[in-house]
């Protein structure tokens, strides 16, 4: 008897997802994905149609359903990917230019103040490291976790967010003007 209940759980956890796993699932992630996109595209706009491609793309994805993080980080690898995919595109100029501050994820007023500090420097930096930082900073994903959503080196991810750190927080030490201190 107890060999037929533990082989239905199993082939219950080796089903695809339901659509009230799904809804709930997208409740929870589809924010912090979108945030995701935007802080490390740049652009609000790119990051709404990547979010839901993304989502379109994992529930098309022969997959059973391992759990929340394990679909949680197999929705922050597409997303990568479809980001990766649109930076290989030829550039066409945006039709309206949305400045970061209408997207920020708070309105504490001490985390939109940070926000103003930090979007410029984040803009400054190369799309890579934003998106290290972010997955490292914002997602809270281990260094195996960042490699698995990046397609980088495990064994890089540590030197990388090293990097990405101190170029941070040279860009935040520099005046507002955009000017580097003189040396």
């Amino acid at each position: 008897m107890e060999n037929v209940a533990t082989g239905e759980a199993q082939r219950a956890a080796e089903l695809p997802m339901d659509n009230d796993a799904f809804a709930g699932f997208y409740e929870r992630s589809a924010r912090p994905l979108w945030a995701y996109l935007a802080r490390v595209s740049g652009d609000a706009a790119l990051a709404d149609d990547l979010t839901q491609e993304s989502y379109v793309r994992f529930l098309c994805a022969a997959r059973t359903w391992d759990g929340e993080v394990a679909g949680r980080r197999y929705l922050f690898r597409i997303a990568t990917n479809l980001l990766k995919d649109h930076w290989r595109r030829a550039k066409s100029p945006s039709i309206e230019e949305i400045p970061e501050e209408l997207f920020a994820a708070s309105s504490n007023a001490g985390q939109i103040e940070s926000l103003a500090l930090l979007g410029p420097a984040l803009a400054a930096m190369r799309p890579r490291d934003r998106q290290l930082l972010w997955l490292a900073y914002a997602e809270g994903y281990s260094h195996r976790e960042i490699a698995a959503v990046t397609g980088l080196a495990a064994a890089s991810i540590r030197l990388l967010l090293f990097r990405a750190r101190h170029k941070i927080a040279r860009l935040l030490r520099e005046p507002a003007t955009g000017q580097g201190r003189a040396k």
